[in-house]
């Protein structure tokens, strides 16, 4: 995923994009400053959080 779509799906608080880290969807909950990684957390399931590379991070169009 390109930083600057990462960042739109993140100020858009209803959004109802999914976007997959690894084939598993996940809520994006940060952009770091790096412009490199987020903080990520699984949709549905617990509040436990990941940092990923954006690059790593997929949306998913129906």
């Amino acid at each position: 995923m390109e930083l600057v779509r990462a960042k739109q799906i993140v100020s858009t608080p209803s959004s109802d994009v999914e976007v997959q880290f690894n084939g598993v969807s996940v809520w994006i909950d940060e952009i770091h400053d790096n412009g490199k990684t987020a903080t990520v957390h699984l949709r549905g399931l617990g509040e436990e959080r990941t940092e990923v590379g954006i690059e790593d991070l997929e949306e998913i169009t129906h």
